[in-house]
């Protein structure tokens, strides 16, 4: 749905506009526009970029809301950098529709700066609503700074050879929590292969792991969803998937399949059936969401739960404490079968055509961010005395000495305190210039459940739109997901239901859009 949803809003902003007569310096072409730009900047690299007097942005909530003291957040920003910032920040479930209706409004209305989900992201760059920053950025002070700890993934970023967008982090992914408790009393060691993994999760149902006397009370493992809504789809319950792909990927030779039409995805659906019908998988995972995991994990429902690394391995432990549960977890390396887990594509920022001084916001926004700085810790932690402080004091009940670093209490949910801003720093592609300020305030479980993850992941395959994508991609991502559903929850035979699947027109549906990949790839 979401990806028609981006096809209605660029055919409609290519209607009303042709990118054509909008009165103003991106109402021209913005193929055109966007060319002109790059080409200027060649230009910038003889002569100082001109500052910004004012910068439009378009962001979610993963930068400071309105309640989470916005206002603080912008005049920092503006004092740091002497640049006004008009900020729009729609609800964050309606971003992506919002900004579609913006860009389908026409370049007048456009903002400077616009985030970008990387389901998203190619779309634009390909219709030329976003402005290339190739020379920008490889011509760029923060690039020769020798502070980029990851120029890989600005380099996956790239889309013919041009980048459109600049991701600040990494996106990041899950890892598989089992609790410590649990192995003990069923007397396990951490599981390293898809056999000891069932075993773990036979034994966590049928046992007696929780040690209140009572077998066969709980289960192994709950998902929200037994497939993703979203990529990399796999992520809540890779053990099973195993390198299986339900949807569209590039294999190394760069052809374009469609992963749920091959034999591993056929096996990866009967080993999900397996479990399930062995009381191993919670029977409510079909319609879980997040929440709804997180509370049976706290309760002590189940004791296997893939979720997200980092920041997530400190709530999860404060939580199981709240709620009077052993809270130590091990958080596990991929299984031989798996190999590595999938890491989501991070989101970017795009410097949208219609952006009069494309260079200079470059250069002054999304180059500053990570200027090693004062920019930089804004941009992580926030702002001094209202999100993070170095004074002496006691905040929701940790005790913090003059000149240690710490984050105050959350404006939105008081009795905890904040993390972050809208750079994760255990996620950040660049270095601080000096010691990060906030490093020893990261929890050694966070910490250490985020490095087990950078060191044992893969990027998830890239999305890439095209108009059969857009057109059919929504009927056959519903029908994969009935089969699936009928597979494992109903015990449905795989071969019969991959019959319904062309029956129903899935396979010309998935046909159709590898051939218009594949065909794309030959441009």
């Amino acid at each position: 749905m979401r990806k028609k949803m981006l096809c209605t809003f660029l055919a409609a902003m290519m209607a009303a506009t042709t990118f054509a007569g909008c009165g103003n310096d991106a109402g021209k072409d913005a193929k055109s526009a966007t060319s002109a730009k790059s080409s200027a900047s060649e230009d910038s690299k003889e002569k100082d970029v001109e500052k910004p007097d004012k910068i439009k942005l378009m962001i979610d909530g993963t930068v400071f809301t309105k309640e989470n003291a916005q206002d603080k957040f912008v005049e920092r920003f503006e004092e740091l950098s002497g640049i006004k910032l008009e900020l729009t920040q729609p609800d964050h479930d309606a971003y992506h529709d919002v900004l579609g209706q913006t860009f389908a409004s026409g370049p007048d209305n456009w903002p400077d700066v616009v985030l970008l989900d990387p389901t998203y992201y190619s779309g634009y760059a390909k219709e030329g609503a976003l402005w290339d920053m190739t020379d920008a950025w490889e011509n760029s002070e923060l690039k020769a700074s020798g502070r980029i700890n990851n120029e890989d993934l600005i380099k996956n970023l790239y889309i013919d050879g041009k980048l459109y967008g600049f991701a600040n982090g990494r996106g990041n992914g899950c890892v598989t929590y089992v609790k410590q408790k649990w192995l003990g009393n069923c007397n396990l060691d951490v599981p390293t292969t898809y056999d000891e993994y069932i075993n773990m999760l036979k034994a966590f149902t049928e046992g007696d792991p929780d040690g209140n006397g009572v077998d066969g009370d709980t289960y192994g493992v709950s998902s929200a969803r037994l497939i993703g809504e979203e990529i990399p789809f796999v992520n809540y319950l890779p053990e099973f998937y195993q390198g299986a792909y339900p949807s569209f990927y590039q294999k190394d030779d760069g052809t374009w399949v469609d992963g749920f039409t091959e034999d591993s995805m056929k096996e990866a659906i009967g080993r999900l059936r397996d479990a399930y019908q062995a009381g191993y998988i919670d029977k409510e995972s079909l319609t879980n969401g997040t929440n709804d995991c997180r509370n049976k994990f706290y309760e002590d429902k189940f004791g296997v739960f893939t979720y997200w690394a980092g920041t997530w391995a400190t709530n999860l432990k404060v939580n199981l404490a709240a709620n009077n549960r052993d809270d130590k977890l091990v958080a596990l390396p991929p299984i031989k079968e798996v190999g590595k887990y999938l890491e989501r594509r991070p989101p970017v920022f795009a410097i949208t055509a219609a952006c009069k001084n494309p260079e200079g916001v470059f250069k002054y926004f999304i180059e500053s961010m990570l200027d090693g700085g004062d920019m930089q810790v804004l941009w992580t932690y926030g702002v001094e005395g209202t999100h993070w402080s170095t004074k002496a004091e006691t905040v929701c009940g940790n005790t913090y000495e003059e000149g240690q670093f710490h984050m105050l209490e959350s404006l939105e949910k008081p009795g905890t305190q904040w993390t972050k801003n809208n750079i994760d720093p255990m996620l950040s592609i660049s270095d601080f210039k000096e010691k990060d300020p906030g490093a020893e305030q990261i929890a050694p479980e966070a910490r250490d459940a985020q490095q087990l993850f950078n060191d044992n992941s893969t990027l998830a395959p890239n999305f890439v739109s095209t108009d059969e994508m857009s057109q059919y991609n929504g009927d056959l991502t519903t029908l994969k997901n009935t089969i699936i559903a009928n597979v494992v929850t109903q015990g449905a035979n795989i071969d019969d239901e991959y019959a319904r699947f062309e029956k129903e027109g899935g396979t010309d549906w998935s046909k159709q859009i590898v051939d218009s990949l594949n065909k794309m790839e030959k441009k």
